[in-house]
């Protein structure tokens, strides 16, 4: 599988990350805490994955409450394999709405029960899951200037965020000589477009990776939601709706049958398709997947093989225009 150089950090990703979101849990929901894929179960996703080429696997430690960091390391252990390592810190591991955010005690303490469960000594990519509005930014930058300077942390980045709080960090990380966030990575798919406006093009001037996740849109860019249909038992608009209830309008049916279309034309399915989509986007340095089972690999390796003009790429992109 080809790689790229994320950021400017010297180290080389895949194009293709997998996603463990749903290890022991569906995220960070502490609701969903010991639900998701089965110990089992996650262990077959990560062998398809290695055998696929994919050698960047992204965690959280809050993912279902601490399952998903603890299986991965217990399968590096098992499997004797060491795919490059991201996680992220902000939410809580035991679901305690007052243990959370970014404060400087809090992210050591938080980055050492990481590197238990991991049965790790560095964190390859660390990321903030989301900004903390309780602790001063600077505050954060230089915590994290710490770990990387100290040699548990290889480089850092920023999830959930805009494009004015990432210029205020790396103006801040500039102005006081301290780690820079290397990459960003955002919701971004045909579905999501917001961070075409500002994000990744303040992403490509400061030189910044980009790996976005909800690829797929929470399976609506598979076709898995059909107009006029109730949605599938299990799916995500039946777990947890609200991140994709806007949705639900005519105008989505309408691009969503229109890409179906586009994607029989190539003779593959959808979600290929909109993988293909993002992997055209020079910006784009790697795409993070969340299969559910080991044969939902098959997509991302579906669209590795898609090679998309920019007119190609542009094409799909205004059939999701408004």
């Amino acid at each position: 599988m080809d790689s790229r150089e994320l950021g400017s950090t010297g180290i080389e990703v895949t194009r293709i990350a997998l996603g463990c979101g749903n290890f022991g849990g569906i995220g960070s929901a502490p609701a969903f805490f010991g639900r998701g894929e089965s110990r089992e179960e996650a262990f077959a996703v990560m062998d398809a994955a290695w055998e696929l080429g994919i050698r960047l696997f992204d965690t959280a430690a809050s993912y279902g409450g601490g399952r998903s960091e603890q299986w991965i390391g217990e399968w590096m252990t098992d499997r004797d394999r060491r795919p490059l390592i991201a996680t992220k810190v902000f939410h809580s591991v035991t679901g305690d709405p007052s243990d959370t955010g970014l404060a400087p005690e809090r992210i050591r303490r938080e980055l050492a029960a990481s590197l238990d469960r991991l049965r790790l000594e560095r964190i390859d990519l660390y990321l903030i899951h989301e900004p903390d509005p309780a602790t001063p930014l600077e505050v954060t930058l230089r915590t994290l200037d710490e770990l990387v300077r100290g040699g548990t942390v290889g480089a850092i980045g920023a999830s959930n965020v805009d494009a004015a709080y990432l210029q205020r960090a790396l103006a801040i990380s500039d102005a006081e000589g301290l780690s820079r966030f290397q990459w960003v990575q955002n919701s971004y798919s045909l579905l999501e477009r917001e961070d075409a406006r500002a994000v990744l093009p303040l992403c490509e001037r400061e030189g910044l990776g980009f790996t976005p996740f909800g690829p797929l849109a929470g399976g609506w860019l598979t076709g898995k939601y059909r107009r006029g249909e109730a949605p599938p038992a299990g799916s995500r608009m039946t777990l947890r709706p609200e991140p994709y209830e806007r949705f639900l309008v005519g105008r989505t049916f309408d691009a969503l049958e229109k890409l179906e279309a586009a994607a029989r034309d190539r003779g593959v399915e959808m979600g290929a398709l909109a993988l293909a989509w993002l992997l055209a986007d020079e910006r784009v340095t790697s795409v993070v997947v969340g299969p559910r089972r080991p044969e939902h690999l098959d997509t991302a390796a579906a669209a590795l093989e898609l090679r998309l003009t920019p007119a190609e790429a542009d094409e799909l992109t205004a059939l999701f225009e408004d």
